[in-house]
């Protein structure tokens, strides 16, 4: 799998005293005030908070988050969220660990602390940043930093558009799906995740290469194998917003995440104005984008 990290970062603060705990996501407008950490349950409201807070064993404390990325947006804002969580407990209680550490400890967090069915994907993307090519085993992962000629990196940056459709999915609902699937031998499931394996080896080397049509193409031809995975994959929103991306030129385009809502990304051909113009008269939100060559953060620069 190839992952490039994007700068909407999850923060997280701790504020540790007092003789009650305070959970509060900014993000989804949530906020939990208790006495007892056991009164809550971890799958429950604000479960990748509590979950966090048990986990770590601390006493009475206020724990916020907040998330540039929109709730529900497939742009790996949990993940990123899961790495802010256990890096800002680790730095309240002396811990240091690794990046690659840090990203399993934060899919520890939400897979089995948590219990939210995912991947790693989101959690390495988020604690190193830039662009890697994953390697996932049932024990271990890969990661394989990408090195793009910079003047490529500029100019793919510039010819990206990232449009929110404005409808939250669950992507855990859509991962357990596909994943009993996968488990049942499913063949059009299994032949599909194979695809999108190869797909992941060639964009790994287009990139690297500098190939702008290549990439193009290969977003395109993993967002086929993507959308054979589920009947929900795709959304009517979805669809009206890929067929204005083409209309206006885009090379090639997918879903970020899991899909079934949320963002999708284009790469276009021309100037981005066009195709920001149809993206939006398609009725999607365009965000900001940069690439975030860095990962983790901590103290001010967070």
């Amino acid at each position: 799998m190839v992952n490039a990290a994007i700068e909407l970062r999850a923060r997280a603060e701790l504020l540790p005293g007092g003789d009650r705990y305070v959970l509060q996501s900014h993000e989804m407008g949530e906020t939990l005030d208790v006495a007892d950490l056991r009164t809550l349950e971890s799958n429950g409201k604000l479960g990748l908070l509590t979950a966090a807070l048990r986990l770590s064993g601390l006493g009475p404390c206020a724990l916020r988050t907040r998330s540039d990325a929109p709730p529900g947006s497939g742009l790996g804002s949990s993940g990123a969220l899961d790495v802010a969580l256990v890096a800002v407990i680790d730095a309240s209680r002396g811990i240091t660990r690794s990046p690659v550490e840090l990203a399993e400890e934060a899919f520890r967090l939400e897979s089995v602390e948590a219990a939210l069915p995912g991947g790693r994907q989101d959690q390495f993307a988020a604690a190193l940043g830039g662009f890697n090519k994953l390697g996932f085993t049932r024990n271990a992962v890969t990661a394989e930093p990408l090195v793009l000629d910079p003047a490529f990196l500029a100019e793919l940056a510039g010819r990206i558009v990232v449009c929110y459709t404005g409808t939250s999915r669950v992507s855990s609902r859509t991962i357990s799906r596909v994943m009993s699937a996968y488990s049942a031998g499913t063949p059009h499931i299994v032949a599909a995740l194979r695809a999108m394996v190869d797909t992941a080896e060639a964009m790994a080397h287009a990139l690297t290469a500098g190939d702008l049509a290549r990439v193009g193409d290969l977003l395109s031809e993993n967002w086929l194998h993507q959308r054979r995975l589920d009947p929900e994959m795709t959304t009517d929103a979805m669809a009206r917003l890929e067929h204005g991306m083409r209309q206006a030129g885009a090379l090639g385009g997918k879903a970020a995440g899991a899909g079934a809502g949320g963002s999708m990304f284009f790469l276009v051909s021309g100037h981005r104005s066009e195709a920001v113009a149809a993206a939006r008269a398609a009725g999607a939100r365009v965000l900001d984008f940069a690439w975030a060559m860095d990962g983790v953060r901590s103290g001010a620069d967070a």
